[in-house]
């Protein structure tokens, strides 16, 4: 996206990728001595590989505030690297980029957020058939795997992404011991997306500490692979589950992780179901990150089984949930969890 942002007259800038050796290195060595000689404005791919450099990016931005600008990008939380001395707070703005949602892949803005915030607005939904949503859902939003027409080119692109993470970005995280063991864990909360978060229970079944699983656990959700939505709890008394519930950033991956193709979805309902319910959260993930209003997201769930599997808040403090279902005959007991949200808080539920 950065390369295609410099071809075109709206940004200027160097390129430079820290998956370049020789430049790691260089850089490395002489964080400072290596900016100053690089253009005033610079797109530095894959900066938690070499985050020596972002003190000098502090020192260089002081010096000068208006003229020097650098876009960071990488494919981990680098803000939350141990290396990191300092946040360079009041000199960045963090956003995170996701697998292309469904309106950009069709090519046309979506108004979903802006109606859900309007008094009395209606949505209508684009008319999709059942075969045409487990598309989508087996395809993902990765680019390189979207372009990949047949079913065994784009499980040859996911082994290779996630060999390809294992082998450098959680390195350049911690260094651990265990790579072979990952893997495994991933698959072991792909099989449980839109579940609770248990790491007593995964403990138990990967056979893996809760110290070290903690570890893995937050390391996953670093580099972007592992989504978290905290729990709404309004300020009451009573028994209001607090644990997040666990998504992958993609559908696609998520269907390769369980070995699952198209075919295979439109036969199994269950599975389909969570996969419906884990692309809705991410593509609501998506459109936020570029939506003008902060709006925050959250799941909804009572110790008596009453849930709701998306709340957003605004800072208005209004509500809105939105519940998944997997069929085309919903029924009353399906609005149980937005009942029991509304009765919460009826003034702000809208």
């Amino acid at each position: 996206m950065c390369k295609q942002l410099i071809k075109t007259d709206a940004f200027s800038a160097d390129y430079i990728t820290f998956d370049n050796p020789a430049i790691l290195r260089v850089a490395k060595e002489d964080p400072l001595g290596f900016l100053r000689s690089q253009a005033k404005h610079v797109i530095l791919d894959e900066i938690q590989r070499a985050p020596e450099l972002l003190l000098s990016i502090k020192q260089l931005v002081d010096e000068d505030r208006k003229n020097r600008r650098y876009i960071l990008t990488g494919s981990a939380e680098v803000m939350s690297l141990p290396k990191v001395a300092d946040s360079l707070a009041g000199r960045i703005e963090v956003h995170d980029l996701w697998p292309l949602s469904q309106s950009e892949i069709r090519g046309h803005q979506s108004d979903f957020l802006d109606l859900l915030i309007k008094d009395g607005a209606r949505i209508e939904g684009p008319k999709v058939t059942w075969n045409d949503i487990v598309q989508m859902l087996a395809i993902g939003g990765f680019p390189e795997a979207m372009e990949r027409k047949r079913q065994q080119r784009r499980e040859n692109w996911y082994k290779a992404y996630l060999a390809s993470i294992l082998q450098k970005d959680i390195q350049d995280l911690a260094n651990i011991e265990g790579l072979l063991e990952i893997p495994n864990l991933l698959g072991l909360f792909a099989s449980r997306v839109g579940g609770l978060l248990n790491i007593a229970e995964v403990s138990r079944i990967a056979k893996i500490p809760q110290s070290t699983l903690k570890r893995y656990y937050s390391l996953l959700v670093k580099i972007f692979l592992l989504v978290e939505i905290p729990a709404w709890t309004p300020n009451l008394e009573g028994r209001f589950v607090k644990s997040p519930k666990v998504y992958l950033n993609d559908t696609g991956l998520l269907c390769y992780l369980q070995n699952i193709e198209a075919s295979q979805l439109l036969r199994d309902k269950n599975f389909a179901g969570q996969a419906l319910e884990n692309f809705v959260v991410m593509e609501i993930i998506k459109q936020l990150s570029w939506f003008d209003s902060s709006i925050q997201i959250y799941h909804f769930r009572t110790h008596k089984g009453r849930e709701v599997d998306i709340v957003l808040e605004n800072r208005r403090r209004e509500l809105i949930g939105i519940e998944v279902k997997a069929t085309d005959t919903p029924s009353p007991k399906d609005f149980n969890g937005l009942k029991a949200l509304q009765a919460l808080r009826p003034k702000e539920f809208k």
